[in-house]
């Protein structure tokens, strides 16, 4: 069972120790990460960062235990579970294949994650507008026009989630 988790960046590899002591060395963690490029003193540097921040996915087939769950709030590294996680699995699963998917043969996620073009046809995967389709007008660097229902709003494109259709 998949398992949403909030850690302690600083403390990943003692969670990793613990959790392995604990359950056994058969769980998975996914964190996908993203290569950022930018210039610093005229040279290109590249970062890897966590795209869901400090959140990871930890799958173990001892996670359909309540007691194991409760011994997994307490395991050093875990700051707390998120709610939910048990009623989510088919959404969690599909949501890391889809990542998965868009990695490239180091395992990073590829900036076709982030590309969004103007005049395309997108569906908010998150917000107020869940599952409302709508097309982008225009592109700016925080926010975006968009057309929904041919009504025109700007929206903050940090805010919200969506996906092409």
């Amino acid at each position: 069972m998949w398992t949403v988790i909030k850690f302690e960046k600083k403390k990943i590899n003692i969670f990793k120790e613990d959790l392995k002591k604990k359950f056994g060395g058969n769980f998975q963690i996914y964190c996908p990460q993203l290569i950022v490029q930018n210039y610093q003193n005229n040279k290109l540097k590249e970062k890897s960062i966590n795209l869901l921040g400090d959140y990871l996915f930890c799958f173990h087939s001892k996670f359909c235990n309540d007691n194991n769950i409760e011994l997994l709030k307490f395991t050093r590294g875990v700051k707390y579970l998120i709610n939910g996680f048990k009623e989510s699995q088919v959404e969690i699963d599909n949501f890391i294949k889809n990542l998965k998917s868009l990695e490239n043969e180091k395992g990073h996620l590829t900036h076709s994650v982030y590309q969004i073009e103007i005049n395309k046809i997108y569906k908010f995967t998150s917000g107020p507008f869940t599952q409302k389709i709508f097309k982008i007008i225009n592109l700016n660097k925080d926010k975006i026009d968009v057309l929904i229902d041919n009504i025109k709003t700007r929206i903050n494109r940090k805010k919200f989630l969506f996906k092409p259709v």
